[in-house]
């Protein structure tokens, strides 16, 4: 594993949010000890971009987990090219890529000895980004919040590691210290974790979203793509609260995340949640939830180490 990575208080990636992880968020969760992590375009212009990465290092020291900065690389993000040039400037630890080819990310990263890690949801992106050569792998499963893949954790990854001896994320429903636990049994190296960070007090959810992750299970995730053209699952009560009817939703269209995060109708208004939003009931400080993170993973290996033989 990476230098990089070796002293995290656990395998968890805290995966970036649109719209809801920004600096507090970053920070609290390394200093807890979890990677922190952001979209670029959630700082609504280069300058503002800029600010965040200097409260972000400026607040972030060498004893805490690192920081990642996620650009979506599809066209429709026209600051991709100059948002990679900060993270150039302020030496990223990680980049993680998504909705596009990481390859413009790869030469610019290495060159100040920062990791490149490529969201995917299916194995064909998942080898496309294997041959540009990524670092590591971020696995969208089913389940997760957002934007979210179609194949089951437990496929996806064996499929991948068929192919692929780096690092590997694994994301989808993954809300406890016993699925973090379970990502590592599976074959993953780090869990990604965004629905659970959501009902913390450093997200920039509005409260009434916050609360509505607390309240909602499962049952509660719609999954469609009418809204940004790729499929994502969205917290129903949201969905009928902005006019939709999440029983005839309509098609999607062309993929254009950028626009839709304009759109009041789309992402402000129709919150976003991952399957395992029924093991969140509460809001809390990040590091509360990494506490009880923590206490739920070791538990899960002891119990998986005083297990009885077959």
């Amino acid at each position: 594993m990476s230098d990089v990575l070796s002293g995290l208080r656990l395998p968890v990636f805290q995966a970036p949010m649109f719209l809801q992880s920004g600096p507090e968020m970053v920070i609290a969760s390394c200093r807890a000890g979890i990677v922190g992590s952001f979209p670029s375009v959630n700082a609504r212009s280069f300058q503002d971009l800029e600010h965040w990465l200097t409260q972000i290092t400026g607040s972030v020291s060498a004893h805490d987990a690192p920081w990642a900065m996620n650009i979506m690389m599809h066209r429709s993000n026209t600051r991709r090219m100059d948002d990679l040039a900060l993270a150039q400037v302020f030496k990223a630890p990680i980049v993680i890529t998504a909705l596009g080819s990481p390859r413009d990310a790869i030469e610019r990263v290495h060159d100040y000895g920062g990791l490149v890690f490529a969201d995917v949801i299916d194995m064909a992106f998942a080898a496309k980004a294997i041959e540009a050569g990524v670092d590591g792998l971020v696995l969208v499963a089913a389940g997760a919040g957002g934007h979210t893949g179609q194949q089951s954790g437990f496929a996806f990854v064996e499929e991948v590691r068929r192919h692929f001896d780096g690092l590997v994320v694994l994301g989808g429903g993954i809300s406890t210290g016993r699925g973090i636990r379970a990502a590592e049994i599976l074959g993953a190296d780090f869990a990604y974790m965004g629905t659970r960070f959501i009902a913390s007090d450093e997200s920039m959810a509005e409260p009434s979203y916050k609360q509505m992750v607390a309240d909602s299970s499962g049952a509660d995730i719609v999954c469609s793509d009418a809204l940004t053209g790729v499929k994502a699952n969205w917290l129903r009560a949201s969905l009928i609260a902005a006019g939709y009817d999440p029983e005839n939703m309509p098609s999607g269209g062309d993929i254009n995340v950028i626009e839709a995060a304009g759109d009041a109708r789309r992402w402000r208004d129709v919150w976003s949640a991952g399957q395992g939003v029924g093991a969140v009931d509460e809001i809390l400080p990040i590091a509360a939830i990494v506490d009880q993170l923590e206490r739920e993973y070791h538990e899960a290996c002891r119990i998986q180490t005083h297990a009885p033989k077959p």
